[in-house]
């Protein structure tokens, strides 16, 4: 919607948000994360995506490089913003919110089965792909200060990702992902159905 408006996407949301915990997990994410107002596609590759999820607030904002040669992905670097409430132990939270992150990078990008005439072929980690250490970016944890009761604090994380990936390769070649994963073959394809 934002694109469509000529609106940066972070500014749309801002300015018709009246939920005052959300502007605050957003505006605490677009700081830490260095937003730079931009229409879109920009090229540039950062995309941002919000939500809710057991009680918890969440914003996310990732950069991905695209080759728009291949197809491939490479996230650079995701922040991630989070009111859960009272936070009683902030290093466990960022850690439980940073796994969710990983675990929603891989279902966003790479984990699929494959079925042939009714069986699974994908039985093993040999073809069936799951985050790796090498490909996980850089990631910043925002825990947004708050004495109000707690919530769910790994789970939440997740609720974002696809949308934040899928919005940053948006940014980056102006293609709109509407499946999972986005391999790079149907980054591709739909990078060629734009024209």
């Amino acid at each position: 919607m934002a694109s469509r408006a000529g609106r940066d996407p972070l500014e749309y949301r801002l300015h018709h948000l009246t939920d005052k915990k959300m502007r605050r997990v957003l505006e605490a994410g677009a700081e830490k994360f260095g937003w730079t107002s931009s229409k879109t596609p920009s090229g540039r590759g950062c995309g941002v995506a919000c939500g809710i999820r057991s009680g918890a607030y969440v914003a996310t904002f990732a950069e991905v490089a695209v080759d728009k040669a291949s197809g491939e992905v490479q996230v650079k670097r995701v922040v991630h913003a989070q009111d859960m409430g009272l936070v009683i132990n902030p290093q466990g939270a960022k850690t439980q919110a940073e796994g969710s992150l990983i675990m929603g990078l891989g279902y966003a990008l790479k984990e699929e089965i494959h079925f042939r005439n009714g069986k699974i072929l994908d039985q093993n980690f040999d073809t069936y792909q799951i985050p790796r250490f090498s490909w996980v970016p850089r990631m910043e944890t925002v825990l947004i200060e708050s004495d109000s009761p707690p919530q769910g604090g790994g789970e939440p994380a997740i609720v974002c990702v696809g949308a934040v990936i899928a919005n940053a390769i948006y940014d980056a070649v102006g293609a709109r992902m509407v499946h999972f994963p986005m391999t790079p073959e149907r980054i591709l394809g739909t990078v060629k159905q734009k024209g």
